[in-house]
């Protein structure tokens, strides 16, 4: 239909055209004046004619162009409603496979060409942790191990440039395998990517522990070719399955493999005999055989371990080890002889802390039983040896002191401690850790050599303070003629300055200082004579020298050792005024530091050692091991404990009392817990508590944090406290207990519901022996409060007492939390 409408309108349109052609042609004709042709002469035009013709050729040539063209289009039309069906049916199949790619858990990656971008498609389920969006999937090395994304690389660029297929199984970051397959498609490289699920993950997971195990053996192998001491391995059958290279170096063997195959062995028979028969009763074989190695005798530590398949080996060569443990031997042997030599006791422990060797000095030192020492006792055993004996510092708490001494066995440096001996000997106490265990200690008896630097000190000390203090000037020269050493006296006698004697001038030079008018040139000359000249004899001259103005001076020159000279001055005017006052000022400290020494020295060898004998007798005779008593008698025994007891606190209060009024009372500053301090202080008295069925409250504040004080003295503070709270309680009462920081100052504060103390004794509280009766009974010693207050202010805090007749008691003691020590503060 619609080809031919086009024909027909072709047709019109050249018809149109050839009409109107006609037309203007007859118009032309019609204008001209009609004329006989025939009459003129004249030929008929033809060009009209022609035109027509070409009109009618141009009109058909038209239609036909027109038909052409109308079946071309119709063609077309068909061909592109045959195309429109392939694309359709292709899309189609394209949407089918596309859904099958997503189906099956997989995404596909293809590469077309070299410059264009790859192709993504089909998704993974979400467990398996891969990203989502294309261009996150594509960083291979943002959700791959590094070493699977680099694997993943190579395979790629492999597959894109040579074809090359490959199957990988891959590590993510999330620990999670997948599976990559790479294939080339039409010119196309592609790479699938699958979760592994089921079998195919058991199966990557073993071939993932199958490559880990084999790349562990390679490098085992590796390494233990590369180790010095011989390794093997054998099978079932005692056969060599494997070798190392020092194994085939030590039984001479070109390589690995010939010695296996040869079998040629580092031990000999019966050695491998005895490793086999050990394997039926124990897995793993130690123990240090000989071998033959390049013709010397060789030893070896050697280690063989069945197994289900055989067993292994090492071999490790400890000959040069074997002859340092003789020379060794041999070298404690000598060193043991030499210290037999020494007149320094030394006892070796080892890191069991058993004696293990000791010389001669040590035993004759505290007269140990050779026996005893042979026996190779432990550290405690020769210290309770040593208790009884009386060879050790008597201590309030043995065994908290000898714990604190058994710390040298944890210590990295030598520890350095002295001895007090009952029987008057000082040691000096070396303990010096062993690298391999165990402690070196060293006993040094310097009761000699103390008493000679204390007498040499003392000396020296009395001969300096003496020599500033005389009022005899003092001068030494050396042997230059420069002065070496004077004395202020000298300075103030001659009247000289004492910042030019600081640059030791010559005695030339001080002589014209001294020298005054009207005095002996001769003298003078004799004193430059006998400092800087060289006579050998160098006799000691003195005399007088007159003054004017009626003033005399005394002089005297001694020569000294290694050519020095002495020159003394003294102003006889006032020397015996001087002397006096000097004597009685010395005779007044002696017999001040006579008096004290005497009264703490009888206080404790005469009081407290005694009393010891008699607490230790007393428990002896309570002790049922020592024979049984009868009940009075052992009433008896706890009667004098107890009271020994009681009489020891006082008598250790008093040495406590007067060690601080003669300022040698030192603290020991350690970093306090309050709460176990007071704990500790609390079961000191606990008898007493049960006793009269006290209550005892604490009150700890959160925030008061630890400080530093020394915590013997902190306990012995708080024992009084509480001791003295519980003494004045009534029975059944309670007694409270508090600590809080306040400032930069720890409080303590003990209170208890007794019946107080009376206005006209609170004020004498803390002096010392100053009690208050208990209703019927006698009051205590008066001590505790005043020591109490003694090792406060030795810390540097107070102490301070509330109380109210009938309203119990409230002591506050204050300590700092950083305390500056003040020795004369407590003395006070």
């Amino acid at each position: 239909m619609l080809l031919h409408g086009g024909i027909i309108r072709a047709i019109r349109v050249a018809w149109r055209l050839t009409v109107g052609f006609l037309l203007v042609s007859a118009d032309s004709a019609l204008a001209q004046p009609a004329m006989d042709v025939d009459a003129l002469g004249i030929t008929p035009d033809p060009g009209p004619v022609v035109l027509l013709s070409a009109l009618i050729g141009v009109t058909g040539f038209a239609v036909w162009s027109v038909i052409a063209v109308m079946r071309a289009r119709h063609r077309s039309e068909s061909e592109n409603f045959d195309l429109r069906l392939q694309v359709a049916d292709l899309k189609a199949a394209a949407d089918r496979a596309e859904a099958l790619i997503n189906g099956e858990d997989q995404r596909l990656v293809v590469w077309n060409s070299p410059g264009e971008a790859p192709f993504v498609a089909g998704t993974m389920a979400p467990v398996a942790g891969t990203p989502t969006d294309r261009a996150g999937f594509l960083a291979f090395g943002k959700w791959l191990q590094p070493e699977s994304a680099a694997r993943l690389d190579r395979g790629i660029n492999r597959l894109r440039e040579s074809g090359e297929a490959f199957d990988l199984t891959l590590a993510m970051t999330l620990g999670r395998l997948i599976e990559a397959s790479g294939r080339t498609a039409g010119g196309s490289a592609v790479v699938r990517f699958r979760d592994l699920t089921g079998d195919r993950l058991a199966r990557a997971e073993i071939e993932a522990t199958h490559q880990l195990l084999a790349a562990e053996v390679g490098a085992m192998r590796a390494m233990l070719s590369s180790i010095p001491s011989p390794i093997w391995l054998r099978d079932s059958n005692h056969r060599l399955a494997w070798v190392n290279a020092a194994f085939a170096a030590a039984v001479e063997g070109d390589n690995e493999a010939e010695v296996v195959e040869c079998g040629l062995e580092l031990l000999d028979s019966t050695a491998r005999r005895g490793i086999a028969d050990s394997h039926h009763s124990s897995e793993v074989f130690l123990r240090r055989l000989p071998a033959i190695v390049a013709g010397d005798r060789r030893v070896f530590d050697v280690a063989d371990v069945a197994s289900t398949f055989g067993s292994a080996g090492i071999a490790t060569d400890v000959t040069a080890i074997e002859q340092a443990e003789a020379a060794l031997g041999r070298q404690i042997d000598f060193n043991a002889r030499t210290l037999d030599q020494l007149a320094t006791a030394v006892a070796i422990f080892d890191a069991d802390r058993r004696l293990v060797s000791y010389n001669a000095a040590y035993r004759d030192l505290f007269e140990l039983d050779i026996a005893f020492l042979e026996s190779m006792p432990d550290e405690n055993a020769v210290f309770d040896s040593l208790r009884a004996a009386h060879k050790i510092p008597e201590q309030r708490d043995f065994r908290a002191w000898r714990d604190d001494l058994l710390l040298a066995y944890r210590s990295v440096e030598a520890v350095e401690q002295w001895w007090h001996l009952p029987d008057g000997q000082t040691l000096r106490i070396i303990a010096n850790p062993n690298p391999q265990g165990g402690v070196t200690w060293i006993y040094e008896n310097v009761t000699e050599r103390l008493d000679l630097e204390s007498r040499y000190n003392s000396l020296i000390h009395v001969q300096g303070e003496t020599l500033d203090h005389l009022a005899e000037g003092v001068a030494v020269f050396g042997p230059d003629g420069r002065l070496r050493l004077h004395n202020p006296s000298f300075a103030t006698i001659w009247r000289l300055d004492p910042e030019a004697l600081a640059d030791s001038p010559h005695i030339t030079q001080i002589v014209d200082a001294c020298r005054r008018a009207g005095d002996d040139d001769a003298i003078w000359n004799r004193f430059i004579a006998n400092v800087a000249g060289f006579d050998e004899s160098r006799a000691s001259i003195a005399g007088r020298m007159e003054g004017t103005g009626g003033s005399a001076i005394d002089y005297a020159v001694a020569p000294l050792p290694d050519g020095q000279t002495m020159v003394t001055f003294v102003d006889v005017t006032h020397s015996a005024e001087v002397a006096r006052a000097l004597t009685q000022r010395n005779e007044a400290l002696e017999a001040a530091d006579i008096l004290k020494n005497s009264f703490i020295e009888h206080v404790s060898y005469e009081l407290r050692s005694p009393l010891t004998n008699i607490i230790g007798f007393s428990e002896l005779l309570s002790d049922a091991r020592f024979g049984q008593l009868n009940e009075k008698q052992n009433e008896y025994a706890h009667h004098i404990m107890s009271s020994s007891a009681a009489l020891l606190t006082i008598i250790n209060d008093i040495l406590d009392l007067a060690t601080i009024d003669a300022g040698i009372m030192e603290l020991d500053l350690i970093e306090i817990d309050v709460a176990a301090t007071i704990q500790a202080a609390i079961e000191g008295v606990q008898g007493r508590i049960q006793e009269s069925r006290i209550r005892v409250e604490t009150h700890i504040s959160p925030e008061i944090g630890g400080f530093a004080a020394d915590g013997k003295r902190v306990r012995q503070i708080l024992f009084n406290l509480v001791a003295n709270a519980v003494a004045f309680s009534s029975k059944g009462g309670c007694v409270s207990i508090s600590a809080a920081r306040t400032g930069d100052m720890i409080e303590f504060t003990v209170s208890d519901d007794g019946p107080g103390i009376a206005s006209d004794f609170l004020g004498s509280a803390f002096d010392r022996f100053a009690s208050q009766p208990r209703g019927d009974a006698r009051g205590g010693t008066g001590l505790g409060l005043s020591i109490v207050k003694s090792l406060a202010n030795l810390h540097g805090g107070s102490a301070e007492i509330k109380s109210e007749a009938g309203r119990g008691v409230t002591v506050i003691c204050r300590l700092p939390a950083r305390p500056r020590i003040a020795a004369a503060e407590a003395a006070e």
